[in-house]
């Protein structure tokens, strides 16, 4: 097969966005197989997402391409990135004791429904040490604890930095991390929590849930930032519960939908199907 290639870009909308960027393509030997763009209005920037290849028999030389882009593309103010989209992105997955969603996203990455590369495992306790064991994925246990918090966030982001992950997914990883590792993880650290946040905090949230009659229960994909559990949303989705459901019920129930939005999470941005606007996200889905 024929590589392909993912133009994602950004810049302020104007007239003659789209048809600058396809008779680029054309120009260089490219054919345009799939097209995702949205005009923003409250920002007034124009997002783009174009999947590529050579088209017919020709041959498309991608640094020619990149370098002619980066010189033509001034006038428009791009932001953009090419990446192959054969490419799976390194990823480095953190969890504590709840595996539900370390479990689905080794089973869609070994099924090879996520363009992911999954380099290694890190948890704060050694719960998960089996699951990993079974995928052959290295597993690094670091406690954490109130006294060693600095030194268990340096060992983490060697980990990562050794593994060559360029995606952090925090797959009910049970610690806040620091303002300086969400920082240096900005735009590549991916959370999930279920989403009665605020109201309900702590331990056993479901629990809560229920003794409030809550009528639906979801759950939160997002962004890592300093402001915890308020980066910018990637994903979300809910479902309706009513008073026969027990609390075990509604933690299985609340445990799937966790699951499958950080999957969905994770799959769109290692698809590069997403641009961050300020505090928001364009899925160009």
């Amino acid at each position: 097969m024929k590589p392909c290639w993912i133009l994602l870009f950004s810049c302020p909308d104007a007239p003659g966005i789209q048809a600058f960027v396809s008779t680029f393509i054309h120009t260089h030997g490219g054919f345009i197989d799939d097209v995702k763009a949205h005009s923003d209005q409250e920002s007034g920037q124009f997002v783009c997402r174009i999947s590529f290849q050579a088209a017919g028999e020709t041959s498309l030389d991608i640094e020619t391409f990149k370098k002619d882009l980066e010189r033509e593309g001034k006038p428009f103010e791009m932001n953009w990135s090419i990446t192959s989209a054969d490419e799976k992105l390194p990823t480095v997955i953190a969890v504590s004791k709840f595996g539900h969603c370390l479990n689905d996203l080794l089973h869609r990455w070994r099924i090879g429904s996520l363009p992911i590369d999954i380099r290694a495992i890190v948890s704060n306790h050694d719960t998960m040490r089996p699951m990993a064991e079974f995928y052959g994925i290295p597993y690094h246990h670091i406690p954490v604890t109130k006294q060693t918090k600095m030194e268990s966030e340096a060992r983490f982001l060697d980990v990562v930095n050794e593994a060559g992950g360029e995606l952090v997914v925090l797959a009910r990883y049970m610690q806040i991390l620091s303002d300086g590792l969400s920082a240096k993880w900005s735009g590549r650290c991916i959370n999930i929590h279920h989403s009665f946040l605020p109201s309900f905090k702590g331990a056993k949230p479901y629990h809560q849930a229920f003794q409030r009659g809550v009528k639906l229960i979801g759950a939160t994909a997002h962004y890592v930032t300093s402001d915890l559990d308020e980066g910018p949303i990637i994903e979300q989705d809910v479902e309706r519960i009513d008073h026969s459901q027990t609390p075990k019920l509604l933690v299985e129930q609340g445990s799937d939908i966790e699951a499958r939005v950080l999957s969905r999470a994770v799959k769109w941005h290692a698809s590069r199907r997403i641009v961050m606007i300020g505090q928001r996200t364009i899925v160009l889905r």
